[in-house]
């Protein structure tokens, strides 16, 4: 409890500065002055639009109303300017009087200008159907003009679920499935039947081997499909696609957040969020989010506590450039989740649910946890050049480490014991990621074009010093009077154990273009591509000195896409060809080097928007084929040829609703069909393990009183469900994952400065296992209380 009290008092000590900050900008108003408010051409307001006093150099930014004022003005004529980028600057002349305040509203005539900065409508009227993205394409492109299939999880929906995760969050992602956590907290989940990965922070590199504290999101964007024309392999590291976590901004105003969590298995959670404008103009904003958490596993050990501090800062230099600064910095400590690997030696087919293997026990002690620290950092530069070009600079540096102990529990030849293989040791990793990009939105004749014209280098490095060991043998089924494998007897097993001590590295140079054709106002072609020269610099072995490995491949990723709107703004179909690639290191048996592995996708499908939003969806059909990967050479197993083949092909439907006032509904479906089709006779016409289930359902319905004197009662109800699968699957051995329905049930009131809640996640206590074979949580219950200022 000690360590809980003090990184509370820590968490407190950071805050109240940033309040006494906050409310010391209240000053007295001399001269005259000029307020107004900023809308979208269909009447919404708009936050963080740069106002500015051309004569004086004195800005300041719209609030979330869209609302902005500029005080203590001496009497005279000024040019007012309005602007943000992806629209043309407006200016106004006006005449400030002493002692009076003039008022200026303006109505942007474009109506997807929010498209090139983190600019918020606000006002919707469905509070989850947020579709418009400033990272998917890099253009000013709506939802209904995108030719790529994406979900978003917006920031309400994780507040009213009460998602205290990533893998809760991804709950609301279309075949998502069960996340597979790794042993030092790190998150994966399904995507069209492939491993993915929460790799991009805010459109960039941000990967972290640690978990990932959300409370610093203000959604989380799922972009499907090979993606690597725009991303690279190093952010989009699987032909399922990407997920992108969106940090929350500064805004222009003083308020924030302080909430409790509290539940099963001790689990204890607090959160802060305070924001406030920095200068009197709040042309310069500071936000700060922090939490830390500690929970028992429910398992008969096991824990983790960790604590997250995410400040971000932004900075309007001049009407026409813009700084955005934030930070992430995570430090953790726990056990490791429990992973199963049963040994496949054995000829067999079964179901984890009937191997008798303990639900609840973890087989190894709390004396054995590991330490993650995770430190993140986003800087972006806009510049406006004109009306019709931005310049936008981004550099991003991510850095994890991972020290103490790391463990698997990995099956012995038959159906009843186990040993623990565990690393000893410390591991670092780095990324630097920097790009430059000029986006354009300007017209050749009386034809539209939106272009993004960028170079991005990723540099990687890596460094382990650490030591694996194998365990004693344990028998599973039948428990003796000590099941845990204790810290002393594997620290004694550390002098005969295999050690890892090297480093490597990479490096990526790459140019790709992108633009968006208009052929007529609802006829769009998307036309994109990259280059890409991957460098791999070798490992280098601590131990003698020597580096191998080192290669160079080139590789070129296309993208194309065609989307005609039959109801402008309302209704679009589409089509698209989407890339994906992986370097490959080696040569087959007669020297012949190994060439980039493809991933190609054909996806074509439709997209709705109607009824003022309050029901958006889409529905798509997607055939992703991969050629050229490596598999063992038939003619001698110690090489591998390169002429294998995997299909993946499904249908997904996702859906946001408002019917009617206070009911929301959020509802998706897949359905994957995967299978080696040219591969080594073990797995030749099999669907892939670890693939996920081939069909997965997801939804979540809420209703809360928008009248009367219960007003802001609210009631939740959702679940995700999921065929049986595969840990795996061979001609010879199939170990299956039971298929799974998992519901949830909330509770909650809400009020301007304050909310209650209680949660139950898993409410049948519905026995499930991820694709590494963690069992997953039975019922939990958390209560939350939040206060707002």
């Amino acid at each position: 409890m000690s360590s809980i009290f003090r990184r509370i008092v820590l968490l407190v000590m950071i805050c109240l500065p940033i309040i006494a900050l906050g409310q010391s900008g209240e000053h007295t108003t001399n001269g005259g002055g000029v307020a107004g408010r900023i809308t979208s051409k269909t009447g919404e307001p708009l936050e963080l639009v740069s106002v500015s006093l051309i004569q004086l150099n004195k800005s300041t930014l719209t609030d979330n109303d869209g609302r902005y004022q500029l005080q203590d003005i001496a009497p005279g004529k000024y040019t007012l300017r309005i602007q943000l980028l992806g629209a043309a600057e407006k200016d106004f002349q006006l005449e400030i009087v002493n002692g009076e305040v003039a008022t200026l509203d303006y109505q942007l005539p474009k109506e997807n200008i929010q498209a090139l900065q983190e600019v918020r409508v606000l006002g919707t009227v469905n509070k989850f159907s947020k579709k418009e993205s400033v990272y998917v394409s890099r253009l000013p492109l709506k939802n209904l003009e995108n030719p790529q299939v994406y979900n978003i999880v917006p920031k309400e929906l994780i507040q009213e679920q009460m998602a205290l995760d990533l893998g809760s969050i991804s709950k609301n992602v279309p075949g998502a499935g069960i996340p597979m956590l790794a042993n030092q907290g790190r998150v994966t989940f399904r995507s069209r039947g492939f491993e993915t990965e929460p790799n991009a922070r805010n459109g960039v590199a941000g990967a972290a081997f640690s978990s990932i504290d959300p409370v610093n999101l203000e959604r989380v964007e799922a972009i499907k499909g090979p993606s690597a024309t725009l991303f690279g392999t190093n952010v989009s590291s699987s032909y399922g696609g990407l997920y992108n976590r969106v940090t929350k901004k500064p805004f222009n105003g003083f308020g924030g957040e302080v909430a409790y969590y509290g539940g099963s298995w001790n689990y204890n959670r607090l959160t802060v969020d305070v924001n406030t404008p920095v200068n009197k103009e709040k042309t310069m904003l500071f936000r700060l989010n922090g939490a830390t958490t500690f929970e028992k596993s429910f398992q008969d050990m096991g824990f983790t506590k960790n604590i997250s501090l995410a400040p971000g800062f932004s900075y309007q230099i001049t009407d026409r450039l813009a700084l955005l600064l934030d930070v992430e910095f995570g430090q953790a400590k726990g056990t490791s989740v429990v992973r199963f690997n049963p040994d496949a030696r054995t000829a067999r087919n079964v179901s984890i649910a009937d191997m008798k293997f303990p639900y609840d026990k973890m087989f190894l002690g709390n004396d054995m946890p590991y330490t993650t620290q995770m430190l993140n950092i986003f800087a972006q530069m806009n510049y406006k050049i004109s009306e019709h070009w931005t310049s936008q600079t981004i550099v991003s540096r991510a850095r994890s480490s991972i020290d103490g102990y790391i463990t698997a529990l990995n099956g012995v030849r038959g159906d009843s014991t186990l040993r623990p293989n565990v690393m000893v040791g410390y591991t670092a990793f780095i990324a630097t990621d920097i790009q430059q990009n000029f986006i354009g939105d300007f017209k050749i004749g009386q034809f539209r074009n939106r272009l993004v014209v960028g170079l991005d280098y990723y540099n990687n490095s890596n460094s382990f010093d650490r030591i694996s060991v194998t365990g004693p043998t344990v028998n599973f089924v039948n428990l003796g009077r000590t099941n845990n494998v204790s810290r002393y007897k594997i620290d004694s097993l550390l002098p005969t154990g295999t050690p890892r001590r090297e480093n490597n590295g990479d490096n990526s140079y790459a140019a790709y273009a992108s633009d968006v054709f208009n052929v007529t106002d609802n006829l769009m072609a998307m036309l994109s591509l990259r280059v890409d020269h991957y460098r791999n610099e070798g490992v280098y072995n601590i131990g003698s000195g020597i580096t191998t490995g080192q290669y160079n491949q080139t590789a070129l990723s296309p993208k194309l896409g065609l989307v005609y709107e039959l109801v402008k703004d309302r209704l679009s179909v589409f089509g698209s060809y989407m890339n994906g690639f992986f370097n490959r290191a080696g040569s087959d048996a007669a020297g012949n080097p190994f060439k980039p592995e493809r991933g190609n996708q054909l996806e074509y499908g439709v997209k709705a928007d109607v009824w003022q939003h309050k029901l958006v969806g889409t529905v798509s059909y997607y055939n992703i084929k991969i050629k050229d990967v490596l598999r063992t050479d038939p003619n001698d197993q110690n090489y591998s040829i390169q002429d294998g083949t995997q299909r993946s092909q499904g249908l997904e439907a996702e859906l946001t609703a408002n019917p009617v006032e206070g009911l929301n509904i959020v509802a998706g479906y897949a359905h994957n069909d995967s299978k080696y089709l040219k591969s080594d006779s073990t797995v030749l016409g099999l669907r892939p393990a670890l693939s996920g289930p081939e069909d997965m359902v997801n939804f979540w319905v809420s209703y809360h009183l928008t009248k009367g004197p219960l007003k802001g009662l609210g009631f939740g109800f959702g679940g995700n469900a999921g065929s049986s699968s595969f840990q795996t699957n061979t001609q010879t051995v199939k170990i299956t994952i039971p298929s799974y329905m998992m519901l949830d049930a909330s509770i909650f009131y809400e009020q301007r400065k304050f909310r209650v809640g209680v949660k139950v996640d898993n409410l049948t206590s519905e026995k499930a296992w991820s694709v590494r074979l963690t069992p997953q949580a039975p019922a939990r219950f958390v209560g939350s209380f939040a206060l707002r200022f």
